[in-house]
């Protein structure tokens, strides 16, 4: 009988495809989620079980029924621009929730816990290649929440033996090859859907928010990784913690940077159509460049990205927006 892995914002966008990697290697991923950025239509690959993280005795039941070999922990709120305006939600929902999920994981008996974080966690680092060593100063209240849920994790393996790997996300971006599942946010805030849109007529341009950076054309670089590449790294941090090789960080990007208005003309080129767009002041809370450095997932856990080329992600996200939603 294949293991269960309780997979939190199963039904959300890097959820989701990880449900669908897990199911692939040999898993049965069962979905927790309470659809507030969530669709029930991209639980596809596993039961799904509707719930808060906050709902310690909705989680205890779905420990109890499915007594889950693993945890990946997905769901968050992950506005940059939200969290500068309403730091408290988001302490309360990511935080608080993965307090909540961490207790019960415990209590469970589960002692392997698979952690969504992120390169925000860093801060403003201009000019520098960020690896798992750099110092985190995060500067908006999304990354100082997911800097907390990582000390908290490194306090309940002191006390409790809660083995956990740690994935420090870059931007992730692409779908689903095969487009069974993809990227659709509402409201949208990434710049590929959004770019898309406007290629498609669904918004009358993509606004750019800042061109005065400290960057070769002015507008802001990001390390885009493909989500399958960052789900596929998923299951080989399981793979590491079911092999007893202790808790680990891992950065998850390509080391490879580039701007908005570069993601631009790829999209152009990949698409094969016109770009709207607008230039609009920068967003608080923005840096000005986050590249990866690291080299250790590839060392440790042997994980190669193989979409993650811009036009690679650009023409997957691209498949998904012409063939798939889920606002029915």
């Amino acid at each position: 009988m294949a293991d269960h892995v309780l997979v939190t914002g199963g039904a959300g966008y890097i959820g989701s495809h990880a449900c669908k990697a897990l199911r692939q290697a040999g898993y049965v991923p069962v979905t927790y989620d309470n659809l507030c950025t969530g669709w029930e239509d991209a639980v596809k690959f596993g039961p799904f079980e509707r719930g808060d993280l906050l709902d310690r005795a909705r989680l205890d039941a779905v420990f109890a029924k499915y007594q889950p070999v693993a945890v990946m922990h997905f769901a968050a709120l992950s506005q940059v621009g939200e969290s500068m305006k309403e730091p408290g939600k988001y302490w309360l929902n990511n935080v608080g929730g993965s307090l909540s999920l961490i207790e019960a994981t415990v209590a469970a008996g589960c002692r392997n816990f698979v952690f969504s974080s992120t390169c925000a966690t860093y801060g403003e680092h201009d000019n520098v290649l960020l690896d798992e060593s750099v110092e985190q100063h995060p500067i908006n209240a999304y990354g100082s929440s997911k800097r907390a849920i990582e000390d908290m994790l490194k306090d309940f393996e002191s006390a409790f033996g809660l083995r956990h790997v740690i994935f420090r996300y870059f931007n992730v971006a692409g779908g689903d090859p095969e487009a069974e599942v993809g990227e659709f946010h509402r409201p949208e805030t990434h710049l590929i859907p959004l770019m898309l849109d406007a290629i498609d007529g669904k918004r009358e341009a993509l606004t750019i928010f800042g061109t005065d950076y400290d960057t070769p054309d002015g507008t802001c670089i990001r390390d885009y990784v493909h989500v399958c590449d960052l789900v596929d790294a998923h299951v080989l941090g399981l793979k590491w913690l079911e092999d007893d090789k202790g808790s680990r960080v891992f950065n998850l990007g390509t080391g490879s940077g580039f701007s908005v208005r570069e993601v631009i003309d790829h999209s152009r080129a990949v698409t094969n159509r016109d770009v709207p767009y607008e230039e609009g002041p920068r967003r608080p809370g923005d840096c000005t460049k986050l590249v990866s450095g690291s080299t250790r997932a590839g060392k440790e856990l042997g994980w190669t990205p193989k979409r993650s080329t811009l036009d690679i992600m650009i023409a997957d996200a691209w498949r998904w927006h012409q063939n798939g939603h889920y606002d029915k």
